[in-house]
């Protein structure tokens, strides 16, 4: 039962939490190994979190990058209070939302994957039209307020609960909700044509 607190997958999250604790001390301390152990382990899932939030692979590498090197600087100053993991995440997410405030209002979401279309069917047609979907969600996506973006990818792409999201922008759960439902309208208004 995933939620029973003596199943596999909470033992293991735990032992991973408890050694990633370990290993945020040492590097606190200026362990360089310790810090490189977990820059290996969570920097894909922080690289895909950057990406989905900026569309863009170079300036998701430069923020989770930047994110690494504060993290590096302050570690001697992280308690253990939440999860390294948690801790990371919201550094990245305010990383990505500072470079989203910063853009022209005009984006690309080259993290949507398009569509696989299974061999017999991957005709020109459906080719063209599942691209056509991808840029008309980059479009809707654009349209998105770097707040209201960065809360529905961490709860709909990330599948995050919204407590965790709100822990990770510095918001409340209701403002979370809020901004989580405006961007759904805006995407199904947007998108009501591919439906």
């Amino acid at each position: 039962m995933p939620g029973h607190p003596d199943s596999p997958t909470d033992a293991a999250d735990d032992g991973e939490r408890h050694e990633d604790a370990l290993l945020a001390a040492r590097a606190g301390e200026g362990d360089e190994e310790a810090f490189e152990i977990l820059v290996r382990r969570h920097g894909p899932a922080l690289l895909q979190l950057a990406t989905r939030l900026l569309g863009n692979r170079t300036e998701a590498e430069d923020a989770v990058q930047d994110a690494f090197v504060s993290a590096w600087r302050k570690l001697p100053e992280f308690r253990g209070e939440s999860a390294f993991s948690s801790w990371m995440y919201r550094i990245v997410t305010n990383r990505c939302l500072n470079v989203l405030r910063a853009r022209r209002p005009v984006a690309a979401l080259d993290a949507v994957p398009e569509p696989a279309a299974p061999e017999h069917q991957a005709s020109p047609a459906r080719v063209a039209e599942a691209h056509a979907a991808v840029e008309a969600l980059s479009s809707a996506m654009a349209v998105l307020s770097p707040e209201q973006r960065v809360c529905w990818v961490l709860r709909e792409l990330n599948g995050l609960s919204y407590e965790a999201v709100a822990d990770m922008v510095g918001i409340s759960q209701e403002a979370v909700r809020g901004r989580v439902f405006r961007a759904r309208r805006q995407l199904t208004e947007a998108m009501v044509a591919w439906q």
